[in-house]
Order: C-alpha cells, then structure tokens, then sequence
C-alpha cells in the first residue's frame, strides 16, 4: 500500500521564514550603522588636520567657497584625499573578499596573486625607462602592470585539465610574486631615481596624490565593481565546491576569470593610486563575514563600507598621532591592523571561509 510522504508541521516553516526575515532586518539594519560609520569619517576626513576646521567652515567651503583659506583647503587639499580613500578603501575590501573566496585562503591580500607587485614592477620600470616622475602619469603603467600580473597567473593557473583551481592559483600567483619582485629590486638597486620614486609610492599613502588620480582610477574601480556584484551568486556556488557549482548549472571557469578580473581591476586600481596599503583586504572582509556569514551578496557591500571606513579613519589617525607631522595610512594600518586581524583570526569560526 503506498503512504503519501508526511509534510512537515505548518509551524516549521513559519519559523523558518520568520527567521529569515529577522536575518535580513539584522542585515539592514548593520548596514545603516555602516553608511553611519562612514559618513561620519568622511567628515572627519574633511574636517581634522594640521589646519582644523569647524562644521560651518566645512560646510561653506563644500557649497559656498569664497576664495579663503577654508575653501582651498577644503577642495585643493582634503576632498580630493577623501574621495580617494573612499575609492581605495572600497575597492580593497571588495577585491579582499574576492580573494579569499576564489583562493579558499583566509588571509589572502592584494599581494597573493601577484597584483600588488606587478604595479610596483610595471612603477620602476616606467621610471627607469621612460624617465616619468609624476604619479599622474606612472598610475597608468601601474593599472597595466597589475593587469599584467593577474592575466599571467591566470593564464599559469589554467594549464591543467580542470582549469584554474584554488591551489594553482596560489601556486602561479606565488612564483609571479618572486619573478616580478626580483626585477623590481634589480632596477631599484641600479637607478636611484626610480629607488626614490619606489620609495615615495611603496609605503601606502593618501597624501601628496594629485586631484586627478581619482577620476584616473575610476572606471577602472566601476568595472571590477560591476563584475564583483556580477558574480555574486556565483561565488555563493563555488563556496561548495566545483563540482556542486557545476551540477548547479554555474560555469565555474567563467566565475573564476570573472572574479580573477575584478580582483586585477580593483586591487590594481587601488595600488596604482595609493600604493600597496597592508592589512585592509584582510581585515574587512573578515568584519564583514563576521555579521553577514558566507553569504557574498551580503559580504561584498559590507566589505566596501567596512574597507572605505576603516581607511578614512587610519588616514585621521595619522594626521592627528604626530601633531605638526603626519604619518601615513598604510604604516597606521599595519600599527592598528595586526592586532585587530589577531583577534579576528583567533575566533574559530572566522578561521574557515
């Protein structure tokens, strides 16, 4: 005799839709108190430095400049810094979570798949060889050399049978990093001039970049942003494994040359503009995951508030430490992020991706 198969109780899903609905409320809800954060480190970014400004000052030097010293601060000096902290900021959290999903490696940065040092080689050698000296210029050569970079790993990383994997892309991506830091230290150690620029571009800064820079680096940000949103589903896929994403009806090669693009994109943009800025794309995707989970429709726009915040207020911190002087972002970030990222990692349940 056939039994019809027994539903489950009406409650049971009662319970899980009303749960699902408060994950989503709480979700929101972090996200407003992000979009808070940020606001106000932007007006912090505006406001404090060697020269402090009142809010009114700000404001009027914002919508009504009048040739003082306010307005050109305002919009010679920190709103231009402002707009690319948040660009840079932004862009490495995003290309942070990209990372560490596509690598299944919890502590990949924009250094692991040979980004970083592709626009650091791509920096000398237009130095070396071109004579450029104006960072308006060499963002370009950088942009290229990041581009470079990951299309070479890539390219290294699909020479198996089953495509680009997670160990051979930390395989490729770890002999492009030798390969290409080698050269840059040869040229480095054989012109002083591209040893000064290197220098002025490798500690990871905010300051003394041109206005320019962030409309240089902006459609680039845009298209790696648009392909990470793009691929978000299929990320969530991957997470459980090729097969099952490939079972699911996902071309797994087509998300990971999509991700690995991004990734190229935004990491590029962001060290072509402010140099390699440590601990950023390692910390804000953890943040990120830590309220979100493994869902990465939630943790990319988590990612690139917690990374644009997190920048702008080191960026203060920086100005604020030394009184008269300023210290960089990337040297604050290193100073504040190493802890913070110890304890992030010493949760068990932040350790797994």
């Amino acid at each position: 005799m056939r039994t019809s198969p027994v539903a489950p109780p009406r409650g049971a899903f009662d319970s899980a839709t009303a749960d699902a609905g408060a994950r989503v409320r709480r979700r929101l809800a972090g996200l407003a108190l992000l979009l808070g954060v940020l606001a106000l480190c932007t007006v912090l970014s505006v406001a404090v430095g060697a020269r402090g400004l009142a809010p009114a000052e700000v404001w009027r030097g914002l919508v009504a400049p009048d040739g003082g010293e306010a307005g050109a601060i305002v919009h010679g000096l920190r709103l231009p810094r402002t707009l690319l902290g948040l660009v840079v900021g932004a862009s490495l959290g995003v290309a942070g979570v990209l990372m560490q999903s596509h690598t299944r490696n919890p502590i990949a940065d924009p250094s692991l798949l040979g980004v970083a040092y592709g626009a650091a080689c791509a920096v000398v050698l237009s130095v070396f060889l071109l004579g450029l000296g104006d960072l308006s210029a060499y963002v370009w050569f950088a942009i290229g050399g990041a581009l470079a970079a990951s299309v070479a790993v890539f390219a290294i990383a699909s020479g198996g049978a089953r495509g680009p994997t997670p160990m051979t892309l930390l395989l490729a991506g770890a002999a492009m990093t030798a390969l290409l830091s080698a050269i840059t230290s040869a040229v480095v150690l054989l012109d002083e001039r591209s040893l000064e620029v290197y220098r002025f571009w490798r500690v990871g800064s905010l300051s003394g970049r041109p206005a320019e820079v962030v409309y240089q680096i902006l459609p680039f940000t845009a298209a790696g942003a648009a392909l990470a949103l793009a691929g978000m589903r299929g990320m969530n896929a991957l997470a459980l494994g090729d097969d099952v994403a490939t079972a699911l009806g996902h071309r797994v090669r087509l998300i990971r040359a999509s991700g690995v693009a991004a990734i190229a994109l935004l990491c590029g943009a962001a060290v072509a503009a402010a140099g390699p800025i440590g601990f950023l794309g390692l910390m804000a995707p953890h943040a990120a995951r830590a309220v979100t989970g493994p869902d990465h429709r939630w943790m990319v726009p988590y990612a690139a508030l917690c990374g644009a915040a997190l920048i702008l207020a080191a960026d203060v911190a920086g100005r604020v430490v030394r009184g008269s002087g300023e210290v960089e972002v990337g040297i604050v970030l290193a100073v504040l992020g190493g802890p913070f990222f110890i304890a992030l990692v010493r949760r068990r349940r932040l350790i797994e991706l």
